[in-house]
């Protein structure tokens, strides 16, 4: 791959960044593995919104030759049993075009750097269980059950 990678924060007040953001959080949902309908306009302006104004979101881009072609959006969170700040990966997408060509690998691997400059003790993300592509990606960049293992549960609230 003769391509330049870069990573780039989410400008919130950049209309091509929110564009952006939001065609991938679509190309995700809409992926077999997302399984949804696409955000309509209102939920788009909402997402943006509510990621903007959160305290501990930030939206990481990668980008190939200045385009962006994925994101990382992850939460600051704060392990009481660590005392100390972890990142929560939210979402991981490569635009389909580029999957394939280790950009996922790079943006974990970013990501990793961005905790360890924040002092953070951790890294977490879900995977769905049937999602062997990601799980093997996951693996291979050190990401594993804890000891003991847990589960990531969920109530939905309508």
């Amino acid at each position: 791959m003769n391509t330049t990678i870069s990573f780039s924060f989410c400008d919130f007040s950049n209309e091509e960044h929110c564009h952006k953001l939001t065609a991938l959080i679509n190309q995700y949902i809409t992926d077999p593995m997302g399984g949804g309908t696409k955000l309509n306009a209102r939920q788009k302006l909402r997402l943006i919104d509510g990621l903007a104004s959160h305290p501990s979101c930030f939206v990481l881009f990668a980008l190939a030759d200045e385009q962006i072609v994925g994101l990382a959006t992850c939460f600051i969170n704060f392990s009481t049993f660590k005392a100390k700040s972890f990142i929560n990966i939210h979402d991981l997408i490569i635009q389909n075009n580029f999957r394939g060509k280790g950009l996922g690998r790079r943006l974990l691997q970013q990501i990793e750097l961005i905790a360890k400059e924040r002092k953070c003790c951790k890294i977490t993300l879900e995977v769905r269980e049937d999602n062997y592509t990601a799980q093997n990606l996951y693996t291979e960049q050190g990401f594993k059950d804890g000891i003991p293992a847990m589960r990531f549960w969920t109530k939905e609230i309508a």
